[in-house]
Formats: C-alpha cells, structure tokens, sequence
C-alpha cells in the first residue's frame, strides 16, 4: 500500500491549527504527494536544473514575534502564501504536512528537508478557509506569486 493511501486527511483549518501548537518541526509542501516525492527526496532548483538535499517546504512553526496571536491566522497565512501552486504546477498538486531533518535552504531561502515523514494530507477546503480567514483581515495580502518577468 502505498504512503498517499495511508495518510490522514485534515478538513478543517482549526485541525491543522491545532496540530502546529502540538508539535514543532512541521513544514507543508506542495507537490503530488509523498509516493512521488519520497522516490528521489530531492527537489530541483526550477532555474538552474540543480538538484537539492531535500524537499522543499515551507515551516508551519509559529515565530516568535508572532507572539499570543491566532495560531489559525498563522496558519491560514502559511498555506494562503503558497495557494497558487496547484495552479502553477498542474493537475494532482496538493499540500500535506510532513517533518524531517533540515539539510539547506532553497533559491527561495525555503528550507529543506531531509528524512521526511510524510503526517497528513491538507484538503482542499482547508485552503479554501485560508482563503477566507486573510480576506477578513483589513489589510490586503498578497500570495507570494511571482509575477511575469
């Protein structure tokens, strides 16, 4: 049976909430999964070819200067910062929660990571809630899309 099959899926932005003020270490990576990523568990620097030490994902850990404010904010920015990938990178991509070793930072200053444990599948209306949750905010994000050059 493979990893994808096997992984739990969280539904609700307060459950990922909640799993970030339990445990430390946690990163989201958007891809088509653990099945495919943890064949070759590196990624590719898109620009140069150059492959990596790890995965790239982006930390779930809540910063210090974030002090007592809303986990669920916190979250919900972290996975609204990187929403546009499934767009960008095609059909199957998703976000899941994983930990590991962090082994170097990526093009993007992104960690990277190393013995990934893959935890949970994200799903889709969960980012459909951090969609939500930065609109209710008064000042206007941005995602980190990058634009045309």
């Amino acid at each position: 049976m493979s990893t994808t099959e096997n992984l739990p899926v969280v539904t609700t932005l307060g459950e990922v909430a909640r799993l970030v003020e339990r445990r430390r270490g946690l990163y989201v990576r958007w891809s088509k999964g653990p099945d495919t990523d943890l064949e070759k568990v590196s990624s590719v620097d898109e620009l140069t070819g150059v492959p990596m030490p790890g995965l790239s994902a982006n930390p779930l850990d809540v910063e210090d200067w974030w002090e007592d404010r809303s986990v669920r904010l916190w979250v919900a920015r972290r996975l609204y910062d990187y929403a546009h990938l499934p767009h960008d990178k095609g059909p199957g991509v998703r976000p899941w929660v994983l930990t590991g070793r962090e082994t170097g930072r990526g093009p993007d200053n992104e960690p990277l990571v190393a013995d990934a444990e893959p935890l949970c599948w994200i799903a889709g209306e969960v980012i459909d809630a951090a969609k939500d949750e930065v609109a209710r905010q008064e000042r206007q994000w941005g995602t980190l899309r990058r634009g045309g050059r």
